[in-house]
């Protein structure tokens, strides 16, 4: 993960992602700009996704840990 990545926050990466998909869907982008934005909207759901399986995987941590509260095994 880079330095960018790492000072991202999920909220800024996902509403820039929206704006991205948004861009595509109603504007006339052109070939070379358009083939920036797509590598940036990579980008951006490789972060979004990563991000929420790291949390996922914080959940089961949490929900193990506290599997007798929880009534859980």
């Amino acid at each position: 993960m880079n330095t960018k990545q790492k000072k991202m926050e999920f909220k800024n990466a996902f509403e820039e992602l929206e704006e991205l998909v948004g861009e595509f869907e109603t504007k006339e982008i052109n070939l070379d700009d358009g083939l920036k934005k797509f590598e940036r909207g990579l980008e951006l759901a490789k972060f979004c996704r990563d991000h929420i399986e790291a949390v996922e995987n914080k959940v089961v941590e949490i929900k193990k840990k506290y599997s007798d509260i929880l009534g859980e095994d």
